[in-house]
């Protein structure tokens, strides 16, 4: 049974710093895409990064580009998102999401597991 569980988030000031991780478990995670996704207030869940476990290939959202960093650690089975330069519109619940597939997807519908998801706050 697959499952991702997300830690890291919190409350910081706008330009300060989280690191999100994902720990993930239940198979070898060598073919899947790990997503980060997140969810403000009545607004639609959106795609902010991904990675391709098996070469690192990354993609982001613009707005998050130059600021926020996907990276994952094999002996861990855990994937980072380092965020920095935090401003109040990155406030939201921020999910951990893995699709089994080798072309990086930017729509929340393609991935099959998904975390708990874990609240970022950024103050003004």
């Amino acid at each position: 049974q697959v499952q991702l569980v997300e830690s890291g988030g919190g409350l910081v000031q706008a330009g300060g710093s989280l690191r999100l991780s994902c720990a993930a478990s239940g198979r070898t995670f060598s073919n899947y895409v790990m997503g980060w996704f997140r969810q403000a207030p009545g607004k639609e869940r959106e795609f902010v990064a991904a990675i391709r476990w098996s070469d690192g290939s990354t993609k982001y959202l613009d707005s998050v580009t130059g600021r926020f960093t996907i990276s994952r650690d094999n002996a861990k089975n855990t994937v980072y998102l380092q965020m920095d330069s935090l401003r109040p519109e990155d406030t939201a619940v921020y999910y951990c999401a893995a699709d089994r597939a080798l072309v990086i997807q930017g729509a929340a519908w393609f991935y099959d597991y998904w975390g708990q998801g874990t609240q970022v706050t950024v103050s003004s």
